[in-house]
């Protein structure tokens, strides 16, 4: 076997691992449902809407599986139990496919852009900073020149925790303490990494949402200061969330997209969670793309998202 399989299946293991929870509730529910039925009927669909709502997809994205469905029920008259893990593949499937993006989507591949600069935008909590500690961490690893911006100045741990994952990643960190003006730690840290020859430009930056004005006003002035030295930066803006707060995470996602231009999202937590259906309702409600997502506290647990291998191994019953 070689590296790249390794780590291949390592990756997959800790999937399987990190949706342990989801998974054991959702398939067990649904086999619950099935009990005694021969086919996919009316009432089993009924059911089946209330466990993928109970399980954070959301309702709007609930309904639209149901109704897939459905038309797949009429269309083929007769569904057996045995076919609906096959059925729900597929649909869930064809949601996450229609939110393409082209976005840097690898860690090692080179950068659509030379700095690829990322904006990171959060609420308090989500695990934004160490998201970003782990980034930082699969970017060195794949041999990529990495400098990060502390532009959350309104919290003094978040300055002093990315300066503890810049020191564990032996990146460089600007920052300007605590109380300082966020546009300009983004503008000295793009600069920054344009002197250094930087593959990837990190900013973090203030988790608040108690005034959506002010944050508005505050994102866009960030992307506006860092856009004097890179015209067309940032070049992403990464929505971390917390996939254990379920609808939670739908309203911050709604919150951030009207805020600022969103292109990717962020899933923590979900091995802690039995809520990892919201990764499907928050990508099809929003049209933004899930890029990330965090399957364990190690600092290699945060895994770029395959919609693929997330969607088998929801369903697979082997795992």
């Amino acid at each position: 076997m070689g590296i790249f399989s390794f780590f291949s299946k390592e990756k997959k293991e800790k999937l399987d691992q990190g949706l342990e929870k989801t998974k054991t509730g959702l398939l067990s529910k649904i086999s619950k449902a099935l009990v005694g039925k021969s086919t996919v009927d009316d009432a089993f669909l009924d059911e089946l809407e209330e466990i993928l709502v109970t399980s954070d997809v959301g309702v709007e994205t609930t309904l639209k599986i149901i109704d897939r469905l459905q038309k797949r029920v009429a269309r083929d008259k007769y569904i057996n139990s045995t076919e609906l893990t096959a059925l729900l593949k597929e649909e869930i499937s064809a949601l996450l496919d229609e939110n393409h993006t082209g976005l840097q989507n690898s860690f090692d591949a080179a950068p659509i852009a030379k700095p690829y600069v990322m904006m990171v935008v959060g609420v308090n909590g989500v695990g934004k900073t160490t998201a970003i500690g782990k980034l930082a961490n699969q970017f060195k690893k794949a041999g990529k020149k990495v400098v990060l911006g502390a532009a959350d100045t309104f919290r003094a741990a978040a300055v002093e925790q990315l300066k503890i994952w810049g020191q564990r990643n032996d990146v460089m960190v600007v920052e300007h303490g605590m109380n300082t003006d966020p546009a300009a730690v983004a503008f000295d840290s793009v600069k920054a990494g344009m002197e250094q020859g930087a593959d990837v430009i990190i900013i973090d930056t203030a988790g608040r949402l108690h005034n959506k004005v002010n944050l508005m006003n505050e994102l866009s002035k960030i992307k506006r200061v860092m856009g004097k030295v890179i015209p067309d930066a940032p070049h992403e803006v990464l929505l971390v969330l917390d996939a254990s707060t379920g609808q939670n995470a739908f309203e911050q996602a709604r919150q951030f997209t009207a805020a600022t231009e969103v292109t990717a999202l962020a899933l923590t937590k979900l091995d802690g969670t039995a809520k990892g259906g919201v990764v499907i309702g928050v990508a099809d409600q929003f049209k933004v793309p899930v890029k990330y997502i965090g399957v364990g506290e190690g600092i290699d647990d945060l895994q770029l998202f395959d919609k693929h291998e997330f969607v088998d191994s929801l369903f697979n019953t082997e795992a």
